[in-house]
């Protein structure tokens, strides 16, 4: 049987980080397929994960919930029939609801029986929980109901009391889920591994995912959608999804620049409350510049920045690796990259700001 592993997680939480953790403590010598379903226009994260010589899927730019709804089942199973993986490891958009990845991932498992959903787990950024929690909860608080597992991240940044504090909140939310607290550096691959797998095989877990499927389909049985998709191989490349047509019902929370959607029945979807800002290019940027560009990022005059990352080259030879998240910024080494990559996600982004911030 193959595994089926969903590692869900916010923008920004940790979730590749989780993935590098497990691919080289755990995973290696496993023949593993990675498939990333990423929110925004250009993907950052899938040459990271090449440098571990995992094959990567992107479904960049994609209509998030339609793309798994209407050819998920399709693409697991080109995936499985070509590589044969012992597992696949899906990681969605920071900003996809669980549920509705669990209930795709359930209609493929069916239709490909050789497949077995294993594990459904949430990264969650435990500095920044209570905040998200309260103000973007239609999608924050699906991803820690519907978890099979929670492993927080950054708990070293808290002080005992609060991470208790962010522990009971969590547990609110989702009453039976094992959370995992200790800071990753303290923990072995294997040990996560087995506090992730242990909950997959609970009946909890298999409730959780008919909940999810039967929860899913009540939403989306009137759901008409027509694919235009052209090449319907996923392997290793983008798919930018550019002629779906939205049914009156569509919770996708898609967002595309290249054309409109009229969404007069969405409410909190993706695509109303986030919006991306992508940009390729060849101009060199210095430490100091993007120590600049990130600080003046959590200013608000460039929107609502929930997370940024990219790869530039430094002018002398070198390249340079950004991470940001409100109040947190990373900065280091970087691998050469067909060319440069940046990525904002946020709510209300002021475009034309960013492109003079980061003077494009």
């Amino acid at each position: 049987m193959t595994k089926v592993d969903i590692i869900s997680g916010f923008l920004g939480a940790g979730k590749t980080t989780l993935i590098k953790k497990l691919l080289s403590e755990v995973f290696a010598g496993e023949k593993l397929v990675l498939i990333e379903n990423e929110f925004g226009e250009v993907s950052v994260d899938g040459g990271f994960l090449k440098e571990s010589g995992i094959e990567v899927s992107e479904l960049s730019s994609g209509c998030i919930c339609c793309t798994l709804v209407g050819d998920f089942t399709e693409a697991l199973g080109k995936v499985y029939e070509q590589y044969k993986p012992t597992r696949i490891l899906i990681e969605p958009s920071g900003v996809a609801k669980l549920s509705d990845v669990i209930a795709a991932v359930g209609d493929a498992v069916k239709a490909v029986p050789e497949l077995e959903l294993n594990s459904f787990v949430t990264v969650v950024d435990a500095v920044k929980a209570k905040s998200y929690m309260k103000n973007i909860p239609e999608f924050y608080n699906n991803q820690i109901q519907s978890a099979g597992s929670i492993i927080l991240s950054r708990t070293q940044k808290l002080s005992q009391e609060k991470l208790e504090a962010v522990a009971a909140l969590i547990r609110e939310q989702n009453p039976n889920t094992v959370i995992l607290t200790t800071a990753w550096d303290q923990l072995e691959g294997k040990t996560i591994l087995s506090a992730i797998e242990g909950t997959a095989m609970s009946e909890q877990i298999r409730e959780l995912v008919e909940e999810a499927h039967e929860h899913h389909h009540h939403h989306h049985h009137d759901h008409d959608h027509e694919h235009h998709h052209g090449d319907e191989d996923h392997e290793g490349e983008e798919h930018h999804h550019h002629h779906h047509d939205h049914g009156p019902g569509c919770t996708c929370g898609c967002h595309d620049h290249d054309h409109e959607h009229e969404h007069h029945h969405h409410h909190h979807d993706a695509d109303e409350r986030f919006s991306s800002w992508g940009k390729e290019t060849p101009k060199p940027f210095s430490p100091t510049d993007i120590e600049t560009i990130l600080t003046a990022l959590d200013s608000g005059e460039y929107g609502e920045i929930f997370r940024a990352k990219g790869i530039v080259p430094d002018g002398e030879g070198g390249w340079l690796e950004f991470d940001f998240v409100p109040g947190e910024t990373e900065l280091r080494e970087g691998k050469p990259d067909y060319t440069g990559r940046l990525c904002v996600i946020g709510g209300k982004l002021d475009e034309h700001k960013l492109e003079t911030l980061f003077g494009l």
